[in-house]
Parts: C-alpha cells; sequence; structure tokens
C-alpha cells in the first residue's frame, strides 16, 4: 500500500445503515475531507444473547443494498469483522485519522461498555468523535422539560442530502487494496426465508406500498394478527436498523396528508413515529431498565423459574392457540403486530407467571426489529412493573375471537387444528371426547391440553401487582418516573 499517510474522516455505521437523512456521514463530507464509510461486525455482538442470524443477515444485506448505490461513486464500504479498536488501529497505520463521525447509539449495556473504551481510544490518539444525535434522541437529559419542542424541531427540520463531491469518497480500489490486511465476513445470506429482506431499498418499497394505500386500513388492521401484516407499515425493521430514518418517513407521510381527505389513519401512522422516539428517550435516561424493573418497587418481586412453561412458551405449545400461532409465526417471520407482542408477554409474565427478563432474550433474538430502546420499556410495560400504567393483562381467549374470529391465523400457524371448526379452533379444550373422535383429534397428543389456568392464574397476577404498587416505594418511584418523563405542561404520551 502506499505509505504515505492520507488524512481522512471515517463514518463509522451502526443502526444508520442509509445514505440520505445520515447525519454524522452528512457532517462528515460538509468537512471537505476524503471520507471512508465503516462497518464493522464485532465479535462481542455477534456472540451476544440478544443476537441472532437474522440480524446479521439484515445488516449484510443492508450493506450489499448500500454498496450497489455506492458503485455510483465508485466507492463502497469498508466491511470488517474484529474489535472496533483493533479496526481503527489498523486504519491508524494505513491512514492519519483525526475525526470520527457516527450517531449515539441508545444501545445495550455491551455497547455502552464499548463505547466507553472508544472515547479513551480517540483521546489517547488525538481523534475527535462527532456523535450526532439519533433520531431525535437527546442524550444526557434529566428530565423532559424541553424534550417536546426539541424533539418537534427535529422532526420539523429537513432531511439531510447525501452529496459527496467527486473523488470525495475513498474508491473501490482504496478500500479493496486495505481489505487485504484484514478480516472482512462473507456476506452471503439465504434466498429462500419468510423473512423481510434488508436494504433501504426494500425498506422503501414497503414504505411507498404503504403510503400509496395500505395506510388506508392501517386504523382498522393494525390490532389483528393477520391483517396487519399487510395494514400496518411492516417497515419497523428498516427504522431499526437504519435504512429510514425516522424524520424522512414522518416527512412523506406529512406531506401526504396535506393531499388527502381520509388523513386519521395516517395521523395515527404518524404519532406512532413519535412514540419510537420516546420510547427510545425514556431507555437513554433510564439504561436500568434492560435488567430491571425501572419501578424499584417491584425489584423485590420473585418469581418462580419454571423450564417447562418457558420452553412451551418459546415453541408454541402452550395449549392457548392464538398465543401458540403468534410464537410460533414470530419464531418463522420475525414479525408481530404490536397488539399480538402485548399478548405474548402478558401471557408469560402473568399467566406464567414467568420473569420479563427471562422473556427479553428470546424475543429480541426472534424480532427481526429488535430496537432496545423500545424493547426493554414495553417489556416492563406489559409486565406490570412501571408503576405508572394501566396493569394489562390480556386474556388470550377473548383477543382470539376479537381479533381473529374465523381462526384464520390460527390455522396458518397450528396447523393441528386446521380442520376443527371454528370455536374449537379457538379453544380445543372444550371438545368432548366423543368430538374429539369424531375429529380425528386426540388433547394431549395432536394438540396440548392448557398448561395453566387463565381465571386463577390471572387473579394471582392481578393481586400480587396491584398489592405491590400500593405499598410506598412502588408509589414514590411512580411520581419520579412521571415527573422524568412528562413535560411541565403535558404528558408526553397517555400511555408513557
Amino acid at each position: 500500500m502506499n505509505t504515505r499517510k492520507l488524512e481522512i474522516n471515517v463514518v463509522w455505521l451502526k443502526r444508520d445503515l442509509r445514505l440520505e437523512d445520515n447525519e454524522a456521514i452528512f457532517n462528515a463530507l460538509v468537512s471537505g475531507k476524503r471520507t471512508l464509510l465503516l462497518y464493522v461486525f464485532e465479535p462481542f455482538l455477534l456472540q451476544d444473547d440478544h443476537y441472532s442470524e437474522r440480524h446479521w443477515n439484515f445488516i449484510k444485506e443492508s450493506l450489499v443494498d448500500l454498496n450497489e448505490r455506492l458503485k455510483f461513486y465508485n466507492s463502497k464500504i469498508l466491511i470488517v469483522e474484529a474489535n472496533v479498536i483493533s479496526a481503527f488501529n489498523q486504519l491508524l497505520s494505513n491512514y492519519t485519522i483525526k475525526n470520527i463521525y457516527s450517531h449515539q447509539e441508545t444501545g445495550i449495556l455491551v455497547t455502552y461498555e464499548r463505547d466507553k473504551s472508544f472515547i479513551r481510544f480517540c483521546k489517547n490518539n488525538i481523534i475527535t468523535w462527532h456523535e450526532s444525535i439519533n433520531n431525535g434522541v437527546q442524550r444526557g437529559l434529566k428530565n423532559r422539560a424541553l424534550w417536546i419542542e426539541k424533539c418537534n424541531a427535529f422532526f420539523e427540520s429537513k432531511p439531510l442530502a447525501f452529496a459527496p463531491r467527486e473523488g470525495q469518497l475513498l474508491t473501490i480500489k482504496e478500500i479493496e487494496a486495505f481489505e487485504l490486511f484484514i478480516k472482512t465476513p462473507s456476506l452471503k445470506t439465504p434466498e429462500n426465508t419468510s423473512l423481510q429482506k434488508g436494504g433501504r431499498s426494500m425498506g422503501l418499497k414497503y414504505l411507498d406500498s404503504f403510503l400509496e394505500n395500505r395506510y388506508l386500513n392501517y386504523m382498522f388492521h393494525i390490532s389483528k394478527p393477520e391483517l396487519a401484516r399487510t395494514g400496518c407499515s411492516r417497515i419497523s425493521p428498516y427504522l431499526a436498523w437504519g435504512n429510514l430514518s425516522v424524520r424522512e418517513v414522518y416527512h412523506k407521510a406529512y406531506h401526504l396528508k396535506k393531499t388527502i381527505k381520509n388523513k386519521k389513519s395516517l395521523e395515527a401512522f404518524m404519532s406512532r413515529l413519535r412514540w419510537q422516539s420516546h420510547f427510545i428517550q425514556k431507555f437513554e435516561m433510564e439504561h436500568i431498565m434492560e435488567e430491571e424493573s425501572i419501578n424499584k418497587g417491584f425489584h423485590k418481586l420473585k418469581k418462580k423459574v419454571s423450564e417447562n412453561y418457558q420452553t412451551a412458551w418459546k415453541n408454541g405449545q402452550t395449549g392457548f392457540p392464538l398465543i401458540d400461532a403468534c410464537m410460533r409465526c414470530l419464531n418463522e417471520t420475525g414479525y408481530l403486530n404490536f397488539r399480538m407482542r402485548a399478548l405474548v408477554v402478558s401471557f408469560f409474565t402473568h399467566n406464567l407467571w414467568q420473569p420479563w427478563q427471562d422473556a427479553s432474550k428470546h424475543l429480541s433474538k426472534m424480532f427481526l426489529d429488535f430496537e432496545p430502546g423500545i424493547h426493554f420499556p414495553q417489556l416492563q410495560m406489559q409486565a406490570g412493573e412501571t408503576g405508572v400504567n394501566i396493569l394489562r393483562i390480556y386474556n388470550p381467549i377473548k383477543n382470539s375471537l376479537e381479533h381473529d374470529p374465523d381462526a384464520t391465523f390460527i390455522k396458518k400457524w397450528v396447523p393441528e387444528l386446521k380442520n376443527l371448526e371454528i370455536p374449537f379452533s379457538h379453544e380445543p379444550y372444550l371438545m368432548t371426547k366423543l368430538e374429539q373422535e369424531f375429529h380425528e383429534f386426540k388433547l394431549g397428543e395432536d394438540y396440548p391440553f392448557p398448561i395453566v389456568d387463565l381465571d386463577s392464574t390471572r387473579k394471582k397476577a392481578s393481586d400480587t401487582l396491584w398489592q405491590m404498587r400500593n405499598k410506598k416505594l412502588a408509589k414514590e418511584e411512580s411520581l419520579r418516573i412521571l415527573k422524568k418523563h412528562t413535560s411541565r405542561n403535558k404528558t408526553l404520551l397517555e400511555n408513557s
């Protein structure tokens, strides 16, 4: 390689796998210096229990898509598998680096610890690390006094263009020469899966089709396990991994809203974009939520772990058809709509009486759109351990009858029940022995008996949680949480 050290900027891509409306890239290019785009597959994350192969494949597909776009600029992303500090040390042996650009990452605890080490690395090497705000989430806030105003200003500001000057990005040839000295991972991914494919191009297809006509059913289908698969936008993984920015999606929806008559569904969708920033902000300010309840009044809550219960839940063998359909669907496709996510967490934490922490890693592995800042606050909210939210214990039979009345979703994902009459598809345990013989179906063999009693487990959970909620510490914590996460003049969200 050329021994003369060229000074370059490096953009360290994380959960912002896009070129457009990427403030880190924008700021690096504005400086006028030659710029390298870098993505690092870090071994400690590849092995972390929150992630699974589906996430890394989505990221690889996103990187391949980005590199297709970068061909126009005779450039590509340098993709490395290494400890991030090792990767930068290797870069420093070939280039002079004075500025590194990235977005602030509201990630899991191990990434926070990694970032603290990286700060020390930058100081030791006289490098300035520029971290940009990600999707309106503010770092270092003590309360939400001015958060709404700052968040509104972010959403209303114009998305940033990607406009490198000619030759500003390191060329493909330069990057390929450097790749000879480092470990580069294979970007090959499975072709035929039930998972959404990664990449900005695919994300825009989902967004455009939603804004073209699918949004019309948004309010009507949002709670339906089958209809939500097309009635919802389905852009959540593209937001979670940064193929799309929340701001650019908001702007597209906002401009469409000005031209249409049916505004309610679109407004509901836009409000949920705000929710995304709100929940990530909450996690940014309360990182304890990854491992413990945000409300310290629930730290004394002890639940006896049942491996049998947890295994049945994970594999969709609980004897409750909608729960089992949801878990099997999630395991295969990586997606459930919001209500069904709340349902399976409620069942796990209330009816099975298992600690939400034991559901956390399995669900994070399965959710293709795993976003730490949404994942942990939502888990605790559905588990009833925040002290500020309404205690919701979802009834799987009631939800089954209301949201999958024809058992379409159930029969699709629990094929053992497909030949049963609709009422028995919802509650197969109501079948008499004669009815089982008539349908050539045997409970306990073809499909399991319910592993718990809904009424008694619901009562136990409700009584226990309300008793804890009414204790002094839980009440004090509830007031602290409300004070910290609401503005001076109004509540941020009805169920924040």
